[in-house]
């Protein structure tokens, strides 16, 4: 065999193993989906709720693995140092973790370099949540009993989070404050909500819908632009006269860099129609969870626009970097 012949040869063996890679041959093996955080909260809800019609897309399992604690970090530094094979992946990237705290503090990974975006599933809004039990039923009450007895708490799934940002300059724009108390996750935040130890907490609205239909809780403001269609009944912010507008709560998928381009394109695609899947699509309405389907490219755009504007906020908020 001449030496162009043998070059042909090895081009087509390359490209034949490509294919396979990204074809026949994977997945062969469970496909985890790492959340970084603990059972119950909004994005392990997403998580399972993929799991539940993943079996029509993918030829083997998707599964969830709950790794939960370190403010959502070390699960995030476990997708990193996996193989880069696309069976770990990352579920909740563009969380507070990776758009609020790398402002914030230095992390043991680039978000910029270190993960491979593969889509976004969905966005939704932050709700300022009350126990039904407190002394104040709308957002104008809470302001006045908090500059009554400032310096308050509230609760949130994590530190430098979305949830955590956001309140904090509900806070500066009404003129009290606050401090805010992580737990381990949305679910964990909850617990302290429903439980009375907090005034009042950020949330999702998939987190807080079955505590807003058993009485335990109340809504009083969403952070978005315009009212939530999964909590229509609760004004925004804005409607009270404070500019607290974020970019909420975003559910992507992640792979390690170095994760093949044929397997990641894969991924995208499945999610894709995953995304455009009627079950799928009843499934997070019933959950109070938009479905906002952004691939690799588009998000990509959306989520550095996102990561400046919480880095504005950041310097606006002057939280104390380390």
């Amino acid at each position: 065999m001449n030496k162009t012949l043998w070059s042909l040869a090895l081009a087509v063996l390359v490209v034949a193993g490509l294919a396979s890679a990204a074809g026949a041959a994977y997945p062969d093996k469970p496909i985890q989906l790492i959340v970084p955080y603990s059972a119950g909260g909004s994005t392990d809800v997403l998580a399972r709720a993929i799991t539940q019609v993943a079996p029509r897309f993918f030829p083997q399992p998707v599964v969830v693995i709950n790794k939960a604690g370190g403010g959502g970090i070390p699960g995030r530094v476990d997708v990193v140092k996996s193989r880069p094979d696309g069976y770990t992946l990352l579920f909740g990237w563009g969380s507070g973790e990776d758009l609020v705290v790398p402002h914030q503090r230095a992390l043991p990974y680039d978000i910029f370099k270190d993960f491979e975006t593969v889509c976004r599933i969905s966005v939704h809004s932050i709700v300022l949540a009350t126990p039904t039990t407190a002394p104040y039923k709308t957002l104008p009450e809470l302001v006045k009993w908090a500059k009554a007895n400032e310096p308050v708490t509230a609760t949130v799934s994590t530190k430098g989070g979305s949830v955590d940002i956001t309140l904090l300059l509900f806070a500066k724009a009404a003129g009290f404050k606050l401090t805010t108390v992580p737990g381990s996750g949305g679910a964990d935040a909850i617990t302290k909500l429903v439980g009375g130890h907090v005034p009042f907490g950020g949330q999702h609205p998939s987190e807080v819908l079955p505590h807003f239909k058993a009485g335990r809780l109340r809504g009083l403001a969403v952070a978005f632009d315009k009212r939530d269609p999964s909590v229509p009944d609760i004004p925004t912010f804005k409607e009270f006269g404070y500019d607290v507008v974020t970019a909420g709560s975003v559910k992507g998928v992640a792979v390690p860099k170095g994760t093949p381009k044929e397997i990641t394109a894969y991924l995208e695609k499945k999610f894709e129609e995953i995304a455009a899947d009627a079950e799928f699509q009843k499934i997070m309405k019933d959950l109070g969870q938009p479905v906002l389907y952004q691939n690799a490219a588009e998000y990509t755009v959306w989520f550095k626009a996102a990561y400046d504007q919480f880095g504005q906020l950041n310097k606006t908020l002057g939280i104390e970097t380390k």
